[in-house]
């Protein structure tokens, strides 16, 4: 039995030891994000509020498409973030060989109210650090495997805590000494808000890391919902659609559901995709979706997200969880207090195998 517990504790050492630095830094990162962007909001109101109001006519996307186009190439991605609210500014998300960030627009107008590069300000830094370790595709991967890492220590943690008679002593000693405190702390917290982490770390990483959907997908027998295919057309040559016009043509073909996102491919070869949310949809932003041609702006498909594959309705959960936005303001702030909590456990853990060891070879070196 001691020998086994051993293996146990040697594993929680080996796990937190080696990537204890990243569970660290997403949950300090996750809390400041929680609490930094509507920070950002408040601080930045140029960039965020328009300038004019909703109540007008909105301005035309295919004109602000052209000038993006004529700056950017004609290879960049490009994506509208439509407002949601009275205030909202428009956003114009560019991804090109030289530039990527979001320039903010005029609802009205479609005059420019600003730009910010991807990693330019704190909170854009800190959201690349977060959801990428500033690594991209590979920083994804790390955090999904990060993940499994946590599970690993939750359930190693757990069983060394376990008590051999229930109910276990629950109590944390504040009165003794400074590591005797950490220590119950560390046991102590790791338990009581070790599954609600767990359901923080797990929906980030699924949200991060694309295959772990596809397993998820596997795993139900499923098969991906992909964009629709362009069709052949009877006639050759024709013209690129008007944007505004497929706009209008998926609003007319999901009229219940709020659009959200309209996402252009960088050629015509690929569908237009426009993002809604539908009645009863937890996503505050949607994953509801209607695919058009972008030659003709005919409807291909329309997808709400209960009608998508389970690897990708998945996320209209995993994403509020993630955030807290699922169940307000109280939701939030308890995935804060995961993010704190969570690095707090990480840091309590390496400082107390520090002083351990330190201790072992204070005793060592006293030894005749």
């Amino acid at each position: 039995m001691t020998s086994l517990r051993s293996l146990w504790l040697r594993l929680h050492r080996w796990f937190a030891l080696g990537l204890g630095w990243i569970l660290i830094l997403a949950g300090l990162t996750g809390t400041l994000l929680i609490i930094g962007q509507p920070l950002d909001r408040m601080a930045h109101p140029e960039l965020f509020q328009a300038r004019t109001t909703h109540a007008q006519q909105a301005a035309a996307l295919t004109p602000i498409l052209a000038r993006a186009h004529e700056e950017f190439g004609s290879k960049a991605t490009l994506r509208f973030r439509l407002p949601q609210e009275t205030q909202d500014s428009l956003w114009l998300r560019v991804q090109a060989a030289d530039w990527r960030g979001t320039i903010y627009l005029d609802p009205v107008t479609g005059a420019e109210q600003g730009r910010r590069g991807e990693t330019e300000g704190f909170v854009n830094t800190l959201f690349k650090l977060h959801s990428t370790l500033l690594l991209d595709a590979n920083g994804k991967a790390i955090l999904a495997w990060t993940t499994l890492a946590y599970v690993l220590l939750l359930l190693t943690g757990v069983i060394l805590w376990w008590p051999k008679r229930w109910p276990g002593n629950w109590h944390i000693e504040l009165n003794k000494s400074l590591v005797r405190a950490l220590f119950d702390m560390h046991r102590i917290g790791g338990v009581i808000m070790g599954l609600l982490i767990a359901v923080s770390v797990i929906t980030g990483a699924y949200m991060a890391w694309r295959p772990l959907g596809d397993w998820l997908n596997v795993l139900s027998s499923s098969t991906a919902v992909k964009p629709p295919k362009l069709p052949a057309l009877a006639e050759e040559g024709p013209l690129p659609a008007d944007v505004d016009a497929m706009l209008a043509s998926a609003r007319a073909a999901m009229p219940d559901a709020q659009a959200s996102f309209v996402q252009l491919p960088p050629n015509a070869k690929q569908a237009v995709r426009i993002r809604f949310r539908a009645p009863g949809e937890p996503h505050p932003n949607g994953i509801s979706s209607v695919w058009l041609d972008p030659r003709n702006g005919a409807v291909l498909d329309v997808r709400r997200w209960n009608e998508l594959d389970p690897g990708a309705a998945a996320v209209a959960v995993a994403y509020p969880l993630h955030t807290g936005e699922l169940g307000g303001v109280l939701m939030e702030i308890l995935a804060g207090l995961n993010g704190l909590v969570l690095s707090g456990l990480g840091i309590s853990g390496i400082w107390l195998w520090w002083h351990r060891r330190k201790a072992r070879k204070l005793a060592a070196q006293r030894k005749p």
